[in-house]
C-alpha cells in the first residue's frame, strides 16, 4: 500500500480534491505512479502532490488529461477553479449532453496464440457523443478500446480491428476478452458444465480451447468493432 502523509495542513478544498483523486485512482484499479507516467512525469510526482502538496496545484494540461483518463469532471479533482475563455468553448450544436472519451490501451487481444498484456495506461482515446452511445445501447458502459491481433476470429473480427470492451459485462452470451496468465485472447466463451468453459474461435481452422473456469479472467464483453475496409 502506498504511504501517504496526513493532509490536515491543507485547506479543506485542496484536501478534499487530493483525497478524492486518490480514491478514484484506487477505485478504478490504477496507481499514482502509473498516472504520473501517463502525464509524462516521474513516478513520484503524484505521490508528492497527494501526500505533500508539492506542487500545490496540478498544471491544467495534466489535470485535464488525468480527468479524461479517469472519466471524471476535472472540477472533482481540481484544487483551484479553471476558467475557460468563452471563445474556446465548443459552439452550441443543440446537443447539450457532451462527449465521452473511450481510452485506447496499448494492448492487443489475440485472435490467435495469445498476446502479452502491457501496462493498462491510455495512450490515446476515441470520442463519442453520449447520444450515439445511448443509441448503440452503450450508455453507462465501462468502455476501453484495444486492437485485435491474429486471424482466429475471422470473419467476425480481423487482425487490426479496434474493439470496444465493456468491463461491466462479464457474463452471458457473446464475444469476450479474457486473460489466461499474461496473455489476452478474444473468443466466444461457452459453458461446458459446472466449472468448465470453452473458448471458441470464429475461424473453423482453430479448435476450441477447453479450460477450468478458474484458469481465466474475463475482462469484459466485446460490444463494438471498427476497422479499415
Amino acid at each position: 500500500m502506498d504511504f501517504v502523509e496526513p493532509l490536515d495542513r491543507y485547506e479543506p478544498q485542496e484536501r478534499y480534491a487530493r483525497a478524492r483523486l486518490r480514491e478514484i485512482i484506487r477505485e478504478k484499479g490504477h496507481s499514482l505512479s502509473a498516472l504520473a507516467r501517463l502525464i509524462g512525469r516521474n513516478p513520484a510526482y503524484l505521490h508528492q502532490y497527494v501526500g505533500r502538496g508539492s506542487p500545490r496545484h496540478l498544471d491544467e494540461p495534466d489535470l485535464m488529461k488525468i480527468a479524461e483518463f479517469l472519466g471524471v469532471d476535472h472540477e472533482v479533482i481540481a484544487t483551484r477553479e479553471i476558467v475557460r475563455p468563452r471563445s474556446s468553448r465548443m459552439p452550441d450544436s443543440g446537443d447539450t449532453e457532451g462527449f465521452v472519451q473511450v481510452p485506447r490501451l496499448p494492448l492487443e487481444a489475440s485472435a490467435g496464440p495469445g498476446a502479452f498484456s502491457a501496462e493498462e495506461i491510455s495512450y490515446d482515446a476515441f470520442q463519442f457523443s453520449r447520444r450515439w452511445l445511448r443509441e448503440m445501447g452503450l450508455e453507462g458502459a465501462d468502455l476501453t478500446a484495444i486492437r485485435v491481433e491474429g486471424d482466429s476470429m475471422e470473419p467476425l473480427l480481423r487482425s487490426g480491428d479496434e474493439i470496444f470492451v465493456d468491463r461491466n459485462k462479464r457474463g452471458g452470451e457473446g464475444v469476450f476478452v479474457v486473460r489466461i496468465g499474461d496473455a489476452l485472447h478474444v473468443k466466444q466463451v461457452q459453458s461446458r458444465g459446472p466449472g468448465d468453459i470453452a473458448l471458441i474461435s470464429a475461424n473453423d481452422a482453430y479448435a476450441p480451447i477447453e479450460l477450468a473456469r478458474e484458469e481465466i479472467e474475463i475482462i469484459g464483453r466485446v460490444v463494438w468493432k471498427g476497422g479499415r475496409l
